[in-house]
């Protein structure tokens, strides 16, 4: 009985410090913001040259997770590219989870 209380007690404490997870952003409330991304990430095939000669990777259909990471990334200095680490700079935290949101609600057939 004390070994059941105790494993009880532990997975309560453990649950109690783990990290939350964050809040599933609002796909509708990033409509507002994503007109800055759709120029460069929603044209099949496009190159940017600035500040060099890349592919544009298209991101509707990509998961939530990853566009919160690569954003709060380029806003932190994780990577690197001149204009999204600009952009990612402005977002809110809501903001980021929004668009993330937004992005992961449209499948790869509405690329």
């Amino acid at each position: 009985m004390k070994r059941i209380l105790f494993v009880i007690a532990a997975a309560a404490a453990s649950s109690a410090y783990a990290p939350q997870a964050a809040a599933a952003g609002d796909a509708k409330a990033a409509e507002q913001h994503v007109s800055m991304c759709t120029g460069c990430h929603s044209i099949p095939g496009y190159q940017s040259s600035f500040p060099y000669v890349h592919r544009v990777p298209k991101i509707a259909g990509q998961s939530a997770g990853y566009i919160e990471a690569a954003l709060r990334g380029y806003a932190k200095g994780e990577r690197n590219h001149p204009t999204m680490t600009g952009i990612a700079r402005t977002l809110t935290d809501k903001q980021i989870a929004d668009i993330a949101a937004y992005y992961a609600e449209r499948g790869a057939s509405s690329q």
